[in-house]
C-alpha cells in the first residue's frame, strides 16, 4: 500500500510540476467549459465526499481561470471547502453561501448568457 501511495504522490508531483511550467490563462469560454464539466458531477444530495471531489476537480482551474471567472471559481471553492469540513462554521458558511450564489449568477451570465 505504501508503494502505491508513493507512486501516486510522485505522479501527482510530476503532473503538478509540468502543469506549473506550462500554465496559460484560459479564456472565459474555456474556463466556463472546465468548470461546467467539473460541476456536472455534483449530485443533488451532495455528501461531504462528493463536494470534496468536485472542489478538487475545480481547484486546478482557479490558477488558470480567466480574469472574469477567477472570482467565480474562488467563491465556489471557498464555499465547497467550508461545506466539506467535518464541522463547518455556520456563520462563515452563510457568508460564503451568499458569495456562492452570486458566483452562480455571474457564472450564468458569463457562461450561459
Amino acid at each position: 500500500m505504501k508503494k502505491l501511495t508513493t507512486v501516486l504522490i510522485a505522479a501527482g508531483l510530476i503532473a503538478s510540476a509540468s502543469a506549473c511550467s506550462a500554465q496559460q490563462q484560459l479564456t472565459t469560454a474555456e474556463t466556463c467549459d472546465r468548470v461546467g464539466v467539473a460541476a456536472a458531477s455534483i449530485p443533488q444530495n451532495a455528501s461531504k465526499t462528493a463536494t470534496n471531489r468536485v472542489a478538487n476537480a475545480i481547484r486546478p482551474i482557479e490558477a488558470v481561470a480567466s480574469d472574469e471567472m477567477k472570482p467565480v471559481v474562488t467563491a465556489i471553492l471557498e464555499y465547497m471547502d467550508e461545506q466539506s469540513k467535518e464541522t463547518p462554521d455556520e456563520a462563515k458558511l452563510g457568508e460564503l453561501g451568499q458569495a456562492y450564489q452570486e458566483a452562480g449568477t455571474k457564472y450564468g451570465e458569463l457562461c450561459r448568457g
